[in-house]
């Protein structure tokens, strides 16, 4: 079956080494991927992984055709680069077919339809966060065209999926996941990544507004910063990489990322890979949702898209309009206490089932401090050391970048070819398998700053907004000290 234009093939001097007798054969078992996958700590990109993926094929157009006279929410925002991210409760919303997304994004002129309010040389459309379950209900048995058993993950296929289709300066805000790590297929024409590790979080001025569950918004346009009101911002350690059709990156936990389309369609596939470490996350979230709720709730009865992500409407844990009531606030609280509750208790009981409490529980006076010591450090370093002999042709590593952001170079919309992979792993060691201890006594001095600085902002201001409370409140930071306390007080 030919490739459809724009479609990822199995071609280039990367694709010949897994050429064996006129066949191809994956460069890694699935075992290998999973121990890459569960140890690396640097974004890295695979290739030569899904050329026999069935999923491989799914253009845009291909879409259109499978999902014909099927409407998905489109989000619509403006291509200008401004200083301020463009966060989904600023964008609009298109309820469209995939036909008539492709016929707008095609023909420029005279359009009508959904889309007919948008320019389109002014406006971008973003099909995102588009879960397989919901997108192809009664198309189940497309769900074995995506394959994620390959990277060592038995049964996960499409069920576990997520699909994004995107027209040129489509982007996602930069923000980090809460939970699990992420593994992201590109289909069809290509996505610039901007990456910035988890130690230089402070750097990129977190929020939890707009809220979303799992996901921590940077206040940032990294693109286009605002230096002198985010002027930490200089110290974060940018990783840029442009993903291109048949590639599949990796994207460790808590990694910032920026993503934007830099073809005029893009297609791309993912899944979050479920993390151990996720089980505390759960209650740093319970955590974050509470405090959240009980101040804007009570602050705009009657406005949550304010603060409150498109994402979440219908999907907060109570009903919306519990929500948009005072006097209905006690009882979201109580709602989300118990909430809380349970995902300590439910982290309790799997420390204690078969763990060993020792290897997790952190003295509350050194948070910060993560290095491990004796032998499981030692059994640690030597996967790293492992993982990063892997790099090659077929795993390529996503180094630091000097390049400037876009917008200091012509933006986006230049369309380049330039590929920011860096083609030698030998650096791998030096970058990422340090030791951690030292980054994160920076990052910790870094963050108190980074809340001092909010505080002083919020003085200049006439008034300290509910915002500026939970940027304290709710920092990453703070949110995980008061995560392991409950944890550990529950053990006491």
């Amino acid at each position: 079956m030919a490739t459809p234009p724009g479609a990822s093939a199995f071609t280039g001097p990367a694709a010949a080494a897994g050429e064996e007798e006129g066949g191809c054969v994956k460069p890694f078992t699935p075992e290998k991927a999973k121990e890459i996958v569960m140890s690396l700590q640097q974004p890295a990109i695979f290739c030569n992984m899904v050329f026999d993926w069935p999923a491989r094929h799914w253009t845009a157009k291909h879409l259109s055709e499978v999902l014909h006279g099927k409407q998905i929410r489109f989000r619509m925002g403006m291509k200008s680069t401004d200083t301020v991210p463009q966060f989904e409760t600023t964008c609009s919303y298109v309820e469209a077919t995939i036909e008539e997304f492709l016929a707008w994004n095609c023909d420029h002129s005279g359009i009508s339809g959904p889309f007919r309010d948008y320019d389109h040389s002014k406006f971008w459309a973003y099909a995102d966060y588009k879960y397989f379950v919901s997108l192809f209900e009664d198309k189940t048995d497309i769900f074995q065209d995506v394959i994620w058993s390959d990277f060592g993950f038995p049964g996960r296929n499409g069920r576990e999926s997520t699909l994004w289709i995107g027209s040129l300066g489509a982007h996602t805000p930069c923000h980090l996941d809460s939970y699990g790590c992420n593994l992201v297929f590109q289909v069809q024409g290509r996505k610039r990544w901007h990456l910035f590790p988890p130690e230089d979080t402070p750097f990129l001025y977190p929020t939890r507004i707009p809220y979303e569950e799992s996901s921590v918004f940077s206040k940032v346009s990294v693109v286009n910063p605002d230096l002198k009101r985010f002027p930490q911002f200089q110290k974060a350690r940018r990783h840029v990489v442009t993903l291109s059709p048949g590639q599949v990156l990796f994207v460790p936990r808590h990694w910032w990322h920026y993503v934007e389309c830099t073809d005029p369609v893009t297609v791309s596939i993912n899944s979050w890979i479920e993390l151990e470490e996720d089980h505390q996350a759960r209650v740093e979230e319970a955590i974050t949702r509470m405090l959240v709720c009980a101040l804007k709730s009570a602050e705009d009865p009657h406005n949550t898209r304010a603060w409150l992500n498109p994402t979440e409407v219908g999907h907060f844990g109570f009903p919306s309009w519990q929500l948009g009531s005072c006097d209905k606030s006690a009882l979201a609280r109580t709602f989300v206490f118990q909430f809380i509750t349970s995902k300590v208790v439910e982290t309790q009981e799997l420390k204690t089932n078969g763990e060993d409490m020792k290897k997790d529980e952190l003295n509350v006076y050194h948070l910060m401090e993560v290095e491990q010591t004796g032998s499981q450090n030692l059994t640690l370093e030597t996967v790293k050391q492992e993982v990063a002999g892997s790099f090659g042709p077929d795993l390529l590593p996503v180094l630091p970048s000097s390049e400037k952001p876009p917008s200091e170079r012509g933006g986006i919309f230049e369309n380049d070819d330039k590929d920011f992979v860096g083609k030698g792993g030998e650096h791998f060691g030096k970058l990422h398998c340090t030791k951690r201890q030292q980054r994160m006594s920076k990052s910790e001095n870094a963050t108190v700053g980074q809340i001092a600085s909010n505080h002083a902002m919020a003085h200049s201001q006439t008034f300290i907004s509910t915002d500026d409370v939970l940027d304290c409140l709710v920092n990453p930071q703070v949110t995980k000290i008061v995560a392991q306390l409950l944890i550990q007080g529950r053990s006491l």
